[in-house]
């Protein structure tokens, strides 16, 4: 795989919320070296159409309006659901469900309690050459390892995310921002603080490669 091109489109390949071993292995809260907090800007609503979500009601950005307003893939939806089964009802992360499901780690995900997911979009995976994108997927050791880097333990809301933090591959990233526009590694936040019932979801446009790959 050629992995500068990776580095080039923003981030790796395959599904920010696969876990896996690392999952595995973690079996509490993984402490996030968070370096500093920036002060939060007013949170916004993010219906779509008029509508009122008491579950999104703190949820911020500019994707917020591409979330259902009614159903299983809504904000009130999702919040009923662990990070997988929510994921899948979500029209922006049908791409992650995917690879969620071809690792074999929906139910490992579900049961896990307590995290921060950087789930990229499908737009997000388009900007991926198919080619390296499917070596990727087809390495399920490397599709791991690189979905864990988009996972963190505990579920951290948009006044204590900013910072440094250790992810569940053990590597980093880095949080820049606050509501009022919000990255990750560079890669900007569609949508952020979504809850699910084990995990508070950053929706993201770019898909996240650990360091050294």
């Amino acid at each position: 795989m050629n992995s500068s091109t990776l580095r080039r489109t923003g981030g790796a390949a395959a599904a920010a919320v696969t876990l896996g071993l690392a999952l595995t292995a973690c079996g509490g809260n993984d402490d996030s070296g968070t370096t500093g907090s920036a002060p939060s800007a007013p949170m916004s609503s993010s219906m779509s159409s008029g509508g009122t979500s008491e579950a999104g009601a703190a949820t911020f950005g500019p994707g917020c309006s591409s979330i259902p307003t009614s159903g299983s893939g809504s904000f009130d939806g999702m919040v009923k659901d662990p990070v997988a089964t929510a994921a899948s009802n979500n029209p922006l992360l049908s791409t992650l469900v995917s690879a969620v499901t071809k690792a074999g780690l929906v139910d490992t995900l579900n049961g896990a309690d307590g995290l921060t997911v950087f789930a990229p979009t499908n737009d997000a995976f388009k900007k991926l050459p198919k080619a390296d994108l499917d070596k990727v997927m087809a390495n399920k050791k490397l599709l791991t390892e690189i979905l864990t880097h988009h996972v963190i333990s505990g579920q951290l809301d948009p006044s204590s995310i900013d910072g440094t933090h250790t992810t569940l591959d053990k590597d980093q990233v880095t949080v820049s921002g606050d509501t009022g526009g919000m990255t990750v590694d560079g890669a900007k936040v569609l949508c952020g603080n979504l809850p699910t019932a084990n995990a508070t979801v950053y929706v993201v446009d770019s898909v996240l490669m650990p360091k050294g790959m």
